[in-house]
C-alpha cells in the first residue's frame, strides 16, 4: 500500500514539476514563452476583476509571475512526492492562481470554438484542485486519529 501511493504521487506530481523544468529552460529576461501566452490573459482577467470590484489590482511583472508558477509547482511537485501537507498547498495555490486566468472560458460564447477548448482544461485542472483537496482532507483525517489503546485485563488467581 505504501508502495502504490508514493507511486501514486509521484505520477500525479509529475506533472506540474516535467511542466515546471519545461518552463524553466524556455525562461528568459522576459519570461520566455509562457509570457508571451500568459501576459494577455493576465491582462484581461485584471480588467474584468477590476470592473467587477471597481478597485485597482497592482501591477505585477509578467516574468516575475511565470517564474512564481514555476517555482510553486516545482517545489510544491517535489514535496508533494515526499507526502506533505505543505506540497499540496503550494499546488493548490498555484491552481487557484493559474487556472482562472489560464482558461478563461468566461470571456467566450458558447458557440465558439475557444469556449469548448478552454472549458474542457478548466474542468480537468479543476480536477486537479480536487485530487489535491482529497490528499489534504485524507491526510488530515490520518493524523487526527488516535491508536486504541489496549486495555489491560485483571489477572484472577
Amino acid at each position: 500500500m505504501a508502495f502504490t501511493s508514493f507511486l501514486g504521487r509521484v505520477l500525479f506530481a509529475s506533472v506540474f514539476i516535467l511542466s515546471a523544468y519545461q518552463e524553466f529552460n524556455e525562461y528568459e529576461s522576459d519570461g520566455g514563452p509562457a509570457a508571451k501566452a500568459f501576459g494577455p490573459k493576465f491582462d484581461v482577467f485584471t480588467k474584468h476583476v477590476q470592473s467587477h470590484i471597481g478597485k485597482q489590482v497592482p501591477e505585477i511583472e509578467i516574468a516575475h509571475l511565470v517564474a512564481a508558477t514555476i517555482a510553486l509547482k516545482g517545489i510544491g511537485g517535489i514535496l508533494f512526492i515526499f507526502g506533505t501537507s505543505l506540497g499540496a498547498y503550494l499546488l493548490l495555490l498555484h491552481q487557484m492562481i493559474a487556472t482562472p486566468i489560464l482558461y478563461d472560458f468566461y470571456n467566450y460564447d458558447n458557440e465558439e470554438k475557444e469556449f469548448t477548448q478552454l472549458f474542457i482544461k478548466f474542468t480537468q485542472n479543476m480536477a486537479l484542485f480536487g485530487a489535491l483537496l482529497f490528499f489534504i482532507g485524507m491526510k488530515n483525517s490520518i493524523s487526527r486519529r488516535q491508536p486504541k489503546k489496549k486495555v489491560q485485563k485483571t489477572k484472577t488467581f
